[in-house]
């Protein structure tokens, strides 16, 4: 056999780097198949030259594959250790897969490998790497342009392995199947197969199978699939006392850039609590409040059909279980800001005018506090509120506030006093004005309205893009917020209304207004609401909380979120302050529109998952 003749190829065409025809090749030694110079080309030895060679002497050819036919995508092999372990970083499994899977071996995608004695292996791909089959070294030039010359490498030539992670182990207990620990290690050589059964998905990955929908598996961007029917697996949220308390009442978070599709997302998880009863301590079972708080006023939408919503999409919903239309017990409060005027085209949800009273202010004297009253001035605040409270009694307004702070004998009275330093006095009368457009406007106050405003199975909107000042926008929605907060933690509320309903409050672009922040202001509603997370599976609160900078939201508050979607967000800030697993914190960034990851413990294991392409209700403004 010449060299050209080596199984590394026909190399014999090469030029040198100074462009010289390399040398014809030695063919002493035996005859060449190429074609000669002459065109000619050599036969087979003939008898005279080689012997005769008959057909006895040849070997017949023998199929290399084994009989039957593959099942799986390959198996577990022990060659660099197979080790499941308490300490994660010493557990090593590893499983071949096999030439003709390989395709189809994706990290994130869910194996199962079985037991002996019949229980399952619940396992998740991690990596996947081509490993040498034996000890050569591919990395030459030969190597490398015996490559560039071919259409494709045999995959043969090399081990494709793929890393799991033991996720959970499945076994049967009168007749349920049902998840522990991984805590046996599977014998080398077993196979592994993908998970297509949608009760063992969801039960290795603790998945509960009733609950509030968020969207389908999905490993990669795209949908997992069973051989069910319909072939996806739905992710729902407990929403049952069973396992204990709902998780909407641990709370939930929505992070997402802008035009990821959160908006979207939290309008089809809304639309799913709609209409749901909880129990409360009397045992009694009302209908949930909503109240959404909405700067770009998209929610009040939730009130009309999708028009996009064919035929079609109501039957797959309808069999999935889902809510969806318009709601029709949607009502828009509008607040009375000033002159700014309130367009709802948009929508055909009732609006409902409201002004926030000033005597909201005589428990809350943070609301006119502003950023810039610090905790020496603060007291001040206080001891002016109550003065003027007593004398006005609560049908005190904020303009007769601002008339009582323009007295210069009162402030005379208080510096000689040493209540309140005139200096401070001044400091807090600059801080207290320009609230005027936020109070005692002309509309009915919020807290004549509570009944109306917090409605068992009602969805209530509070829409402020209206609003063109920021300052008065946000005192408008902590004034309102603090309000269903307080009555919903007091032992003696003024509305029992409040009290005595179940109530989820909804806050879009929640950085706005539960900022971590060095001011009087901040840190008495960041102790406020933290304080509301802390007793909302008792008091039967619920915070749904949806931002674009999750990183900007109070870390009391956020600590308390059980539940976090996370759908695309570019900025590594905001992802890491998510604190999603490491596996998904990577994908994030790379996320489509619609793509998000789940982490809630209480729930399942952390996934990915898509939601739907259509919103449930109208979406979407001109």
């Amino acid at each position: 056999m010449t060299d050209s003749d080596s199984e590394l190829g026909d190399f014999t065409e090469f030029t040198t780097d100074d462009g010289a025809e390399p040398e014809a090749a030695d063919t002493t030694d035996g005859g060449d198949d190429r074609p000669d110079s002459g065109g000619a080309t050599s036969g087979p030895p003939d008898d005279s030259a080689g012997g005769a060679r008959g057909d006895a002497d040849q070997f017949d050819d023998m199929p290399a594959s084994p009989a039957g036919s593959d099942r799986g995508l390959g198996t577990l092999s022990a060659s660099e250790g197979l080790v499941i372990s308490e300490d994660e970083r010493d557990t090593r499994l590893k499983a071949y897969v096999t030439v003709n899977n390989r395709s189809r071996a994706r990290i994130g995608k869910y194996l199962v490998a079985p037991y002996p004695d019949g229980e399952r292996l619940f396992a998740r791909i991690t990596a996947l790497e081509y490993a040498q089959e034996f000890r050569s070294d591919d990395a030459t030039e030969i190597h490398a342009r015996r490559a560039m010359r071919q259409d494709a490498v045999d995959e043969r030539d090399y081990k494709f392995m793929a890393t799991l992670e033991p996720l959970s182990v499945l076994y049967r207990e009168g007749g349920d199947l049902r998840r522990r620990m991984a805590d046996r290690v599977p014998r080398p050589e077993t196979v592994v197969r993908e998970a297509t059964d949608e009760t063992e998905i969801k039960t290795g990955l603790k998945i509960p199978e009733d609950g509030v929908f968020l969207g389908h598996l999905a490993v990669g961007g795209e949908k997992v699939r069973t051989g069910a029917s319909p072939p996806t697996v739905d992710y729902r949220l407990s929403d049952s006392y069973k396992s204990g308390d709902p998780l909407i009442f641990r709370h939930a978070l929505v992070a997402g850039g802008t035009g990821s599709g959160k908006t979207h997302a939290t309008k089809n998880v809304l639309r799913q609590y709609l209409g749901r009863t909880y129990e409360m301590d009397d045992d009694r079972t009302p209908g949930v409040a909503v109240v959404q708080f909405d700067p770009q006023d998209e929610y009040a939408q939730m009130h009309d059909d999708n028009p996009d919503l064919t035929d079609e999409d109501a039957r797959r919903y309808e069999r999935e279980g889902l809510r969806f239309g318009g709601y029709d017990d949607t009502k828009a409060f509008v607040p009375q800001v000033g002159s700014a005027g309130y367009s709802g085209g948009h929508h055909r949800a009732e609006q409902v005018p409201f002004t926030v009273p000033f005597s909201m202010v005589r428990e809350r004297p943070w609301l006119v506090a502003s950023a810039g009253l610090n905790d020496n001035q603060y007291p001040a605040l206080q001891r002016l509120l109550e003065r003027f409270f007593r004398q006005r009694g609560d049908d005190g307004t904020y303009d007769e506030f601002t008339s009582f702070l323009d007295d210069p004998a009162l402030r005379e009275e208080l510096h000689e006093s040493g209540q309140v330093h005139e200096a401070t006095f001044d400091a807090v009368r600059r801080r207290a004005y320009g609230f005027g457009d936020v109070f005692d406007q002309d509309a009915r106050p919020i807290t004549d309205l509570v009944n109306e405003f917090v409605r068992p199975g009602g969805l209530s909107t509070v829409p402020t893009y209206h609003i063109t000042s920021s300052r008065e926008a946000t005192t408008v929605v902590l004034a309102v917020a603090s309000l269903l907060v307080d009555q919903k933690l007091s032992n003696d509320p003024t509305y029992a209304r409040i009290k005595e309903t179940p109530l989820v409050v909804g806050m879009d672009e929640a950085h706005n207004f539960l900022t971590d922040a060095d001011s009087v202001q901040a840190r008495k509603v960041v102790s406020t609401f933290s304080e509301a997370a802390k007793q909302g599976r008792k008091e039967r609160l619920g915070l749904f909380l949806i931002t674009q900078d999750p990183q900007d939201v109070a870390d009391p508050i956020f600590k308390q979120v059980n539940t976090r979607l996370v759908l695309n967000l570019g900025d590594e800030d905001a992802v890491s302050a998510v604190n999603l697993p490491t596996a998904l914190e990577g994908k994030v960034p790379y996320f489509e529109k619609g793509q998000m990851a789940v982490h809630s413990p209480d729930n399942s294991e952390p996934v990915e998952l898509i939601g739907l392409s259509n919103c449930l209700t109208n979406h979407g403004r001109d």
